[in-house]
């Protein structure tokens, strides 16, 4: 079965590598678009540990095939791509990365979003994995966007494993979580055990107890990582009913 959202014809999109100026920085990016005129809503794809890989730039393509104008950063940028066949390596790069300046590259890429030509001015953002813990963080400190959907963002209650804060994750996102400014929808593994299902549930009621519109949910018989289609840790079922959540929840927020 083709993964969830699999871009047919190709042809029906503009896509472009482009750079994003993030303060003094130049961000790289790819980018994707519906061809043709007309309104359109924005989604940000903020990328997991392994960096702007070809299954990140797909993800944007099958947005962009939805209707978004779609845009992923290089959150890497500064530091270069991990190599994603030394995980140890993957984690050094991940822990390399300033809370502070992934959140200005990423509402700079919004911010390219809402220049665009035929843009709404309404974006939303997707992460996955490290890319969801900076959809947490971004959404809490950041009023550039209109919709999250942050699935496994994991060490969301520390910095790491082995330290609750570092200099470069000086606050734990739970902390910020009730600043958040959009709608959130909270996507979990019932196996993941970063973020787990009990700290996901702890999250989701603090932050309804704050008076934020926020949905969890839970997949069953997935784990960490289930829609990355390049990873053993694929779940074909699970990650078929994850595409069309994010669709509708995305549409709805942004219309």
């Amino acid at each position: 079965m083709p993964v969830p959202g699999a871009v047919e014809d190709p042809s029906r999109l503009d896509t472009a590598d482009v750079v994003v100026q993030s303060g003094d920085v130049a961000v790289g990016a790819y980018r994707a678009r519906p061809r043709g005129a007309g309104l359109r809503p924005g989604v940000v794809v903020i990328h997991d540990a392994f960096g702007l890989t070809e299954h990140t730039r797909d993800v944007v393509r099958r947005f962009a095939n939805v209707g978004f104008d779609a845009i992923a950063p290089d959150l890497f940028v500064r530091t270069g791509m991990p190599r994603p066949d030394d995980m140890a390596d993957v984690m050094r790069a991940m822990s390399t990365l300033d809370d502070a300046e992934v959140v200005a590259d990423v509402t700079a890429a919004a911010a390219h979003l809402r220049g665009l030509d035929g843009s709404s001015g309404r974006v939303g953002v997707v992460g996955f994995c490290m890319g969801g813990r900076y959809t947490l963080l971004a959404t809490s400190t950041s009023d550039a966007f209109a919709a999250a959907v942050d699935c496994w963002g994991g060490n969301i209650d520390r910095a790491s494993p082995d330290a609750e804060v570092t200099p470069k994750r000086p606050v734990k996102v739970t902390d910020l979580a009730p600043g958040l400014h959009c709608p959130l929808l909270l996507i979990g593994g019932a196996e993941d055990q970063n973020p787990s299902p009990e700290l996901l549930r702890r999250l989701h009621d603090d932050l309804r107890a704050a008076g934020k519109d926020v949905t969890l949910e839970i997949f069953d018989n997935a784990g960490h990582a289930f829609f990355a289609d390049f990873r053993p840790s694929y779940r074909e079922e699970a990650a078929q009913r994850l595409w069309p959540m994010m669709v509708d929840f995305l549409r709805t927020q942004l219309s």
